[in-house]
């Protein structure tokens, strides 16, 4: 009976995080799908099918235009399939286009003008950027953002801060020339700059000191035991004290500001990472799939509404970036193509093309497979009822 106990709670486990990830990943998938599809349409081209997930359709429907829209059942992402697309991918179909009469042809993708294929297939990652500023400045306009004074309370022993000669008291002005306004915008510096360092203005008592500290690399738990590694300088702030703390509201315009911000650091983050992954200083183990997105979405639903809706932004950020990476199958692939036609002043030729999505197609497989193996032990523990 403790057994049958364990497997059920491990189910009740996965359906706990089955539906908040679902929510996540179709409103990403759906606005990415959705610039594709708004730009397409108002570049004159017609649309044969908008898709939310892969394989077999659970339900659809026919627009007045006579675009198929449709979900599936496989949620692991969409796509907006054009007239002349010999898939959901934007491959050419020269086949299609030989078929067509010459209205049809105007409504091709194909055939359009450089700049209005590049601006449809750019406006779905831009789509993703635009929805986590809209999110983020909903959240900073209405629920306002938690600041702390980055003032250091406590110095942590042996830390980059006590070898750095940072004391109790010192409140950060700036870091390497930047205005520090809280203490999660010191935070943000340091986390992303483990073995690198950096330069501190602090005021000690009225005077301005420079303090140069490099944090150093360590892995941390959140609250949900999800373990991740980055850059500390040892300082504490005093949590349970009122001082220097607020909740700060922001206008319209500030809370886009703030938005913008916060989505470029979520975009130079992830590109340090990958940076420091391929230089060797860090490890690929952080990189996960739809089942880390699942867990995630899971935990933080567990907090309500709002923090999942923020999750939503930061993944919408991260498939924003990640399609705009040159690889043939996602968007910066073909953008990487038109970039090549603009300078060379003709395509590639088909069998170049065909090579250059094998080769996607390859590395994007490669990619989900490896991101699946880190993902294992998060599938032990949903089986085992611990997650």
């Amino acid at each position: 009976m403790e057994l049958i106990g364990q497997g059920i709670g491990g189910l009740q486990g996965i359906f706990g995080k089955l539906l908040p990830f679902l929510f996540v990943l179709t409103v990403v998938v759906f606005i990415h799908e959705l610039g594709h599809f708004l730009v397409g349409r108002w570049c004159g081209v017609k649309v044969k099918a908008f898709s939310i997930g892969f394989g077999k359709e659970i339900f659809g429907f026919f627009d007045r235009h006579g675009t198929r829209w449709r979900v599936a059942w496989i949620p692991l992402g969409g796509y907006v399939k054009f007239a002349d697309d010999e898939n959901g991918a934007s491959v050419p179909s020269k086949e299609a286009l030989d078929k067509m009469t010459p209205e049809e042809r105007a409504g091709a993708f194909h055939t359009k003008p450089l700049w209005a294929k590049s601006a449809i297939v750019a406006a779905g990652p831009i789509a993703n950027f635009l929805l986590a500023i809209a999110i983020f400045a909903a959240t900073f306009a209405i629920f306002g953002m938690p600041v702390t004074a980055p003032r250091v309370d406590d110095v942590i022993p042996d830390g980059a801060a006590a070898r750095a000669g940072f004391k109790a008291g010192d409140l950060i002005v700036s870091i390497n020339g930047e205005a520090i306004d809280s203490f999660g915008d010191m935070q943000r510096i340091v986390s992303a700059s483990a073995d690198r360092e950096l330069t501190f203005e602090v005021n000690r008592a009225g005077k301005l000191v420079l303090l140069k500290a490099t944090p150093d690399r360590k892995e941390i738990s959140d609250r949900f035991g999800n373990k991740m590694r980055q850059g500390v300088i040892g300082i504490r702030r005093n949590t349970n004290s009122s001082k220097d703390w607020e909740v700060r509201k922001f206008g319209p315009v500030e809370a886009v500001g703030m938005g913008v911000k916060q989505t470029v650091f979520i975009v130079t983050r992830t590109l340090g990472y990958l940076s420091d992954v391929i230089m060797g200083r860090e490890s690929p183990d952080q990189v996960g799939g739809p089942i880390r997105i699942a867990e995630v979405s899971g935990q933080v639903a567990s907090d309500g509404f709002l923090p999942l809706l923020q999750l939503t932004a930061v993944l919408s950020v991260s498939i924003g970036l990640i399609n705009l990476f040159p690889v043939p199958l996602l968007d910066g692939g073909h953008l990487l193509f038109y970039a090549i036609e603009a300078v060379r002043r003709r395509p590639l030729s088909e069998r170049s093309q065909e090579i250059g999505f094998r080769i996607g197609l390859a590395l994007v497989l490669a990619l989900m497979i490896f991101a699946t193996w880190n993902d294992l032990g998060i599938v032990k523990r949903w089986i085992g009822g611990s997650g």
